[in-house]
């Protein structure tokens, strides 16, 4: 026997699900999402959401890139390989820029890659999700609201409850 991952709520409209996630956010609930066939502005206020952290990987990768770049140059040109050319000093920072300024690039993409997966916890080959035949209308026209049974909050009857309460049209729970 499967254990439960969850209740999905359905809901017609993008209002709809707009207030059914203020309710759940006013409910205290940390571990559910929202999905929708298509961007619905304001959810992530209605929700809770901040700002993602992916930004600082990408600020750190950017400047680990860029001072990569600068070092590498300095060291190839000042201290490895000194080859003095018509009196220019070994090291300046105008030459070493274009290659600095496209480590910085490559270094920061890679750094956003790599920190979306590790925040979102990727790979995962499997949702629970996915098992869903009326989450399959996500695509289409329907939005849903999804409160995982991990949730410290989570009680399936007052959580039934809440997602009735907020206008769901349709509640089921979703097995692992």
């Amino acid at each position: 026997m499967s254990k439960p991952y969850g209740v999905i709520a359905e809901f017609d409209t993008p209002a709809d699900v707009m207030a059914a996630a203020r309710a759940v956010n006013a409910a205290g609930f940390k571990s559910w999402d929202v999905h929708t066939p298509f961007p619905v502005h304001g959810m992530d206020e209605a929700m809770g959401i901040k700002n993602s952290p992916v930004g600082w990987f990408t600020f750190i990768g950017g400047v680990c890139g860029y001072t990569g770049g600068m070092l590498m140059i300095w060291f190839q040109n000042a201290v490895d390989y000194r080859i003095i050319v018509g009196g220019k000093p070994l090291f300046s920072p105008l030459f070493a820029f274009p290659v600095s300024y496209e480590m910085t690039i490559l270094f920061a993409s890679f750094a956003t890659i790599f920190g979306m997966l590790f925040l979102n916890g990727l790979p995962r080959l499997h949702h629970p999700l996915l098992r869903n035949r009326r989450f399959a209308q996500v695509t289409h026209d329907k939005f849903y609201v999804v409160i995982e049974t991990a949730d410290s909050k989570y009680s399936e009857t007052e959580t039934r409850k809440l997602l009735e309460t907020a206008g769901s049209k349709h509640i089921e729970q979703v097995e692992e």
